[in-house]
């Protein structure tokens, strides 16, 4: 049976590239297809790799993108793998990276336990966004993290709803709608709660809001969330995952649910820092203090 794997890199970065190509000849010498994207395949240059165009077809094949990279190339990476279904395995080169499995240290075991076939498949929600102004569609797109609305000079003047019911009026920089997985991003930047990945929820946060009440709010995955910016007040922008970026004038109204197809990420078996619970994560990836902690007393 011939196995693709799909691999992108972060090219501004030498060491990345290096990296990069240390998991390309890994998996070429395991007997296994390597695609690369065309505008990275002249700054990797290996031989034997096959370069695809960067379209929602680019993953349709392999069995798994590794994105070598920071969160960033994993959100980049994941326009590419979500339409195919591919697993995403990130190789984190940035700071936090809490979307990546492996750290660089642990790179060579993370590719012979994609080579051995030791890794699951965790599916991580999606949400859809659809924005509208007096019935002009302005954006019908989607985000792993979250959709912000976001003012651009002056505050924003919007009213939040929830389930087709208004909730509140906020003068404010802009407002967070959130994924369990982009609650430790923007969300969690912008005072918002952590939120386990195997919990399905959706969040809503304010934005250095100029109201009495103005929690961050945590909801059903069935619920739909909107987002209106009045009337007569100045528009703003709207940002998909920090890289998809929509003008949204006054009179705007953005709608976000539940995504309809889901991100996969991959999760190795026997790597060291990787399947890790989420807890030990956020300990690891925010340097939380622990000590002194005993644990749960034996029999």
């Amino acid at each position: 049976m011939n196995r693709t794997v799909l691999v992108a890199v972060h090219t501004g970065r030498e060491a990345a590239v290096d990296s990069a190509r240390l998991v390309i000849e890994r998996l070429i010498d395991a007997g296994i297809t390597v695609k690369v994207l065309d505008t990275e395949a002249d700054e990797l240059g290996c031989h034997g790799i096959e370069a695809v165009h960067g379209d929602p077809g680019a993953a349709k094949d392999a069995e798994v993108m590794i994105v070598l990279g920071g969160d960033g190339s994993l959100l980049r990476a994941a326009e590419l793998a979500k339409p195919a279904g591919t697993p995403l395995l990130g190789v984190n080169l940035g700071h936090v990276g809490f979307l990546a499995e492996a750290e660089v240290a642990d790179l060579a075991s993370a590719v012979d336990a994609v080579v051995a076939g030791r890794y699951d498949v965790e599916e991580r929600m999606t949400i859809d966004v659809i924005a509208r102004q007096n019935g002009r569609l302005i954006a019908d797109t989607w985000a792993l993290n979250e959709v912000t609305v976001e003012k651009q000079e002056r505050m924003l003047e919007v009213v939040a709803e929830i389930d087709g019911r208004p909730l509140s009026r906020w003068g404010c920089d802009g407002v967070i709608c959130a994924t369990p997985t982009g609650s430790t991003a923007y969300a969690f930047s912008a005072g918002g709660p952590v939120v386990w990945p195997e919990v399905e929820a959706l969040l809503m946060v304010p934005i250095s809001a100029h109201a009495l009440f103005a929690k961050p709010l945590v909801v059903s995955p069935r619920s739909t969330l909107a987002v209106e910016i009045l009337p007569d007040t100045p528009g703003g922008v709207m940002w998909c995952d920090g890289r998809r970026k929509f003008e949204v004038p006054s009179g705007t109204r953005v709608e976000v649910r539940r995504g309809a197809e889901p991100v996969r990420l991959a999760r190795l078996h026997g790597v060291e820092s990787t399947g890790a619970p989420f807890t030990d994560r956020l300990v690891a990836k925010f340097e939380l203090p622990v000590q002194g902690w005993r644990g749960r007393a034996r029999p």
